[in-house]
């Protein structure tokens, strides 16, 4: 494998020499929607039904006994890079039906993981293969320390890992998407500066051009060896500043910053509950009405020297990690699914949340169900890992990830959304996507006045584009970072994303074909 890349590294030692002083990012697309879903989570209840139903990203070899190794034996992968073979999870979203009480599972639209690699004095290297990290507080069921605004500094104060976006139809704020009297206690709440995001569920329908309602997470950077791979409680950490660098602790490892954006089809639900009133039906699916408690997993399966390729000589950006120069292995090109291992209904209308999960939160109560110290004592997988229906591809003190209730690192922001595509399955490899603020706002750590969502018009075609002379590529990707930011702000990836809203604003809609191939 290193021979592989030693041609590209020789080719892009310039730009990879300064990487990281200006920082870089690129998005990772997948194929389809998701792998599978289900109530299983390797991390949390390993061997075990996990307490509630997640959504799963990434390789087939995904199952409740999930290690690294499994997972780089996956046999395909909806990631659209190939090579990689992690696993990205995440709640998945419910209904409440005011008048009957039952439940309905709400359309996962398409989900995207930014990889940033940020402006650090630290060299920024690969996931260990089985890395576990967690984000976010599954069991909060109270407004973040932080409160609405955005602090993506733990040096800082308290960092809200996790956030909500509503855009509105035209930008439209007039009637804010969270109840602007809301203290928290019994509503979600706005952010006062950026009108399309807040902390927790918003009371109206995010009915923005192309933007449903979003879930962001941001997950800590710092890797402690000492803790080890599988202690996510202690073996992550986020960077703070250090005169403009985001640096982490001495003896820890800089990892890239994943950020997820996942979407959901609220918008479907219009009509059938009263807006505006404080209160939403909305409900992760371990029963948390107030959506403070969006959390996501990751567990890496990358192939270690292509991701440092990659982050070594790719600031691809909005245009998709599909774009970075020198993917040797090439992209996943068809859809990778997997049954779920628990054998019961999760979609449709149920008359409970699967797990049998009680609502909790505002009304219902601050204090979330116990976590039990192992998965659903009354089942467990009812059957084997199933095989891919797929065929075979070819070839110093930090606050920590885990402590609760709330983890401390980059917040959120807004983004950009889609809605219904109604093109056809694209070819490879994808075109220019979405520009999401929230991104952006989470690679500028000290900037405390986010921008206000950007809704851009219908998405245009675009044409394809093959990258195949690296040379070229280098040139062109070394070019595009910002040449200036401001003293002792890291805004490089606030500059580059907007910099993409302005030129790729019509490539929005390519990001939900790619998610859409398959329902």
């Amino acid at each position: 494998m290193k021979s592989a890349f030693a041609t590209a590294a020789a080719v892009l030692a310039g730009a990879a020499s300064a990487a990281h002083e200006t920082g870089t990012f690129a998005v990772l697309r997948f194929t389809n929607d998701q792998l599978t879903r289900g109530r299983m989570d390797p991390i949390l209840f390993p061997g075990q039904t996990s307490t509630h139903v997640h959504h799963i990203m990434g390789g087939s070899g995904f199952s409740t006994k999930a290690t690294g190794k499994d997972l780089q034996k996956s046999k395909c992968s909806n990631a659209l890079v190939k090579g990689d073979n992690s696993n990205y999870w995440f709640p998945t979203l419910y209904f409440h039906d005011p008048k009957s009480g039952e439940f309905q599972d709400v359309e996962f639209d398409y989900f995207n993981a930014y990889y940033f690699f940020e402006k650090t004095h630290d060299d920024i290297k690969p996931f260990p293969v089985g890395l576990q990290i967690v984000a976010g507080d599954a069991m909060t069921r109270t407004m973040p320390k932080a409160g609405s605004k955005p602090n993506l500094d733990p040096s800082k104060g308290p960092v809200n890992p996790a956030r909500m976006t509503c855009p509105r139809l035209n930008n439209d704020y007039t009637i804010p998407s969270w109840d602007a009297k809301s203290d928290g206690k019994m509503a979600g709440v706005g952010d006062p500066v950026n009108k399309g995001e807040g902390v927790g569920f918003p009371d109206r329908t995010c009915d923005g051009k192309f933007s449903p309602l979003r879930a962001d997470v941001h997950f800590p950077s710092c890797y402690n060896p000492e803790a080890g791979l599988t202690d996510f409680k202690n073996n992550m950490a986020y960077p703070e500043d250090n005169d403009g660098y985001l640096d982490c602790p001495k003896g820890w490892i800089h990892v890239p910053h994943l950020f997820y954006e996942a979407y959901w089809r609220t918008d479907k639900f219009t009509g059938r509950w009263t807006e505006g009133e404080g209160k939403q039906p909305f409900v992760f699916s371990n029963g948390d009405v107030t959506g403070y408690s969006s959390h996501a997993d990751f567990m890496a399966g990358w192939d270690e020297d292509l991701l440092q390729h990659i982050i070594d000589t790719c600031n691809a950006g909005t245009e998709g990690m599909d774009h970075c120069p020198g993917l040797t292995y090439g992209l996943n090109k068809g859809d990778c699914t997997i049954e779920s291992e628990v054998d019961e209904k999760i979609t449709g209308t149920l008359s409970k949340l699967p797990g049998n999960n009680p609502l909790s939160g505002f009304s219902y109560g601050d204090k979330a169900p116990s976590m039990p110290s192992g998965g659903d004592k009354e089942s467990s997988p009812s059957k084997p890992s199933a095989q891919p229906s797929a065929s075979k591809p070819t070839s110093g003190e930090k606050t920590t990830a885990a402590e609760l209730p709330s983890y401390t690192k980059p917040a959120s922001g807004s983004n950009i959304v889609h809605e219904e595509p109604v093109a056809p399955k694209p070819t490879l490899p994808s075109n220019p996507a979405v520009v999401s603020e929230a991104a952006a706002q989470a690679t500028d750590v000290l900037s405390s006045a986010p921008k206000p969502t950007d809704i851009f018009d219908k998405p245009k075609k675009c044409k394809t584009r093959v990258h195949t002379v690296w040379n070229t590529v280098t040139v062109t990707q070394t070019a595009s970072v910002p040449a200036q930011t401001e003293a002792g702000t890291p805004s490089y990836k606030r500059d580059h994303v907007r910099r993409h809203a302005h030129h790729h604003g019509s490539g929005h809609n390519h990001l939900r074909r790619r998610s859409h191939l398959r329902r």
